[in-house]
């Protein structure tokens, strides 16, 4: 493996219903390194997107510690939560979260603004992801104007536009025919092997697991399974 970029040591997650704790992640133990196609793969409810908002410092764990590019996600307050997602992290939705007033280079831009980047600086950025996705020419339309695949192509622009290191897919091909997520597959393994940007994906998507280097398997909140290509 490459160099590790985020440990998880027994990591648990629980939550308070009726009184009683549920547990949705138990004594999880996993490492990802620099560079990873990696999915964790399970039914809803098996604990995958807990796993990953874990991750991505949007949740902390219950128990255990899930150390990230060598921040304890746990000791975080809310402002360096945020500047290690800001900096470092990029999110992709099966819901693509865009901003349907701005136009597809506002949207994508909009990543950038929390970062002291000079508006040539961000222009430059802009362009090349929108380039990276193949939308440079669809830069000024509005998100009611784009097709689903091209709407999760700029969702794929606004993660990758600051060059994370560690980049978090939630079903990303959820609501994509077979043909868009292929070819987003695609683009995402192409960015991957260029930036040498580390993906996680949540998924029980078959197209999706074909294009995985690594595979884990959650099963009520339990790793059942792991393999390696």
């Amino acid at each position: 493996m490459n160099r590790e970029i985020i440990s998880l040591k027994n990591l648990s997650k629980s939550y308070n219903i009726a009184g009683k704790p549920f547990y949705a992640l138990k004594e999880i133990n996993l490492s990802f390194g620099e560079g990873e196609f990696t999915g964790i793969v399970g039914p809803s409810g098996s604990g995958k997107t807990t796993l990953l908002n874990i991750i991505g410092s949007l949740d902390s764990p219950s128990g255990g510690e899930a150390i990230v590019l060598e921040k304890n996600i746990s000791s975080l307050n809310h402002s360096e939560s945020a500047r290690l997602r800001n900096y470092n992290i990029g999110f992709i939705f099966q819901v693509f979260n865009l901003l349907p007033v701005y136009t597809v280079y506002e949207n994508v831009e909009f990543a950038l603004l929390l970062q002291n980047f000079s508006q040539d600086e961000r222009k430059k950025l802009v362009l090349q992801a929108l380039k990276w996705v193949g939308l440079e020419n669809h830069k000024d339309k509005k998100p009611d104007k784009l097709s689903g695949g091209e709407s999760q192509r700029v969702a794929i622009a606004r993660a990758i536009v600051k060059k994370p290191k560690i980049l978090l897919a939630d079903e990303p091909t959820a609501n994509l025919d077979a043909e868009n997520a292929h070819s987003i597959l695609k683009t995402m393994k192409k960015i991957n092997k260029e930036l040498g940007t580390t993906f996680i994906f949540s998924t029980h998507d078959e197209k999706v697991m074909k294009y995985l280097n690594r595979t884990i398997i959650l099963k009520d909140g339990n790793i059942e399974k792991e393999t390696k290509k």
